[in-house]
């Protein structure tokens, strides 16, 4: 049986240091080099992950952006996206003005990835992200609204406080062709409102992994909320010590944490 071990990186692979583990990188990349099909699936770009994961050895595509793209993690190839629909965008735009909130907006336009924003509109949460992402190519300021939609619009957060953003989810999650998510930094007290395409999600994401690769089983590991369609989606799933109560109730087993190498040493025990 081929099977895809998968993982979330933030809480999961990831320490409380946001990196992975010089033992977790030696135990993965001397099982990845006897054959382990290992791979992660997580909201952040190819380019924010591959910061994070320097050192580990990857060999098959990788889910960014919370399903939206399955890419090359080496070559930055696109394998298979999903992107907005010129409605649904004007759809969430209506919506962000009813509210007075500025997103971030990432598109591809003209075959450069961006990342738009309104920078005479960054709130405090909007600072922190931008201040960690200093160098960050795809970064677009812009003087106005303007031109903040152009191109291929895959994915939208707005980051703010739970007060401020609630209103704005509580509507704009009824429509049934958005994914829309609403859950707090694990590494600050902002809350981050991200809105995709209907079929973008890491459970689709990995679907068409598994489908695009030939593997016959998917084995699962991460920590919050949304990892729970990956882990329906998974044969067997296991949630880290840290994660969320709701993720433990559905998984497999629960492993050591993410800072005791929780991933790395379930792989060593279990991978054959």
């Amino acid at each position: 049986m081929k099977t895809l071990y998968v993982t979330d990186l933030d809480g999961t692979l990831l320490n409380s240091k946001i990196m992975v583990s010089e033992n977790s990188k030696e135990i993965i990349n001397s099982l990845v080099e006897k054959g382990m099909s290992f791979t992660f699936a997580t909201a952040r770009s190819l380019v924010s992950a591959k910061r994070v994961t320097s050192g580990l050895n990857i060999k098959v595509p990788v889910v960014v952006y919370n399903g939206a793209f399955i890419m090359n993690y080496n070559t930055g190839e696109v394998i298979h996206s999903c992107n907005f629909s010129h409605r649904e965008v004007d759809f969430v735009t209506q919506k962000l003005k009813k509210y007075n909130l500025i997103p971030l907006v990432y598109s591809f336009n003209n075959g450069k990835e961006c990342v738009s924003y309104n920078k005479n509109y960054v709130n405090d949460g909007t600072r922190i992200y931008l201040e960690s992402r200093k160098g960050d190519k795809r970064l677009t300021p812009l003087d106005s609204n303007r031109n903040l939609y152009d191109g291929e619009v895959f994915y939208f957060t707005i980051i703010s406080t739970e007060k401020e953003l609630i209103p704005f989810y509580n509507e704009i999650c009824k429509d049934e062709n958005l994914r829309v998510t609403l859950q707090q930094d694990i590494y600050n007290e902002y809350f981050w409102c991200e809105i995709m395409p209907q079929n973008a999600s890491k459970a689709h994401g990995i679907g068409c992994l598994k489908e695009i690769m030939g593997f016959d089983k998917v084995v699962s590991f991460g920590d919050a909320q949304n990892d729970i369609p990956m882990f329906l989606n998974s044969q067997e799933c296991y949630a880290v010590s840290n994660g969320v109560k709701e993720l433990k109730d559905i998984s497999t087993k629960e492993i050591l944490s993410n800072d005791r190498d929780g991933v790395a040493l379930w792989l060593k025990e279990n991978y054959k």
